[in-house]
């Protein structure tokens, strides 16, 4: 599978939640439980099962940011990925940041270039990507 998304993390499915219209699809990416919801539709296309393998993938756009090295008390958002920061690529408005998490995947963001300096989102810093059970998309081979 070759797609433009900077985030493609396989992992295996762990559970499937059949719904009206939207299902709950969870994954788990080496250590990390992920959490997505997509249409039935999908989930049918798919032939999504628990315990196969499938892959997370993440728009570089849809990754958010915050400092520190535990997931966010008090926040809407399922998916919370605690890693270390490796990679900060500056541009004219915005930059890239890529996390290492402990089981050695990568995850790499969108961030505006002052919140790179307000976040603290330097090499070697701790941090944590946010993102939305509603944009995490499901791919299989």
């Amino acid at each position: 599978m070759r797609i433009s998304a900077r985030n493609v993390l396989k992992g295996t499915i762990t559970d499937v939640e059949i719904g009206a219209v939207s299902g709950v699809v969870s994954i788990k990416v080496g250590e990390t439980a992920l959490t997505s919801i997509i249409t039935m539709e999908a989930i049918h296309d798919l032939g999504l099962k628990k315990s196969m393998p499938a892959y997370a993938v993440i728009k570089a756009s849809h990754v958010m940011f915050a400092r520190g090295d535990e997931p966010l008390n008090n926040l809407s958002a399922r998916n919370q990925l605690v890693g270390t920061v490796t990679t900060v690529r500056p541009g004219k408005t915005d930059g890239r940041v890529s996390l290492t998490l402990a089981d050695g995947n990568i995850i790499t963001g969108s961030v505006f270039n002052d919140m790179i300096g307000e976040l603290g989102l330097e090499v070697g810093n701790k941090a944590v990507a946010i993102v939305k059970s509603t944009d995490l998309m499901i791919g299989v081979d």
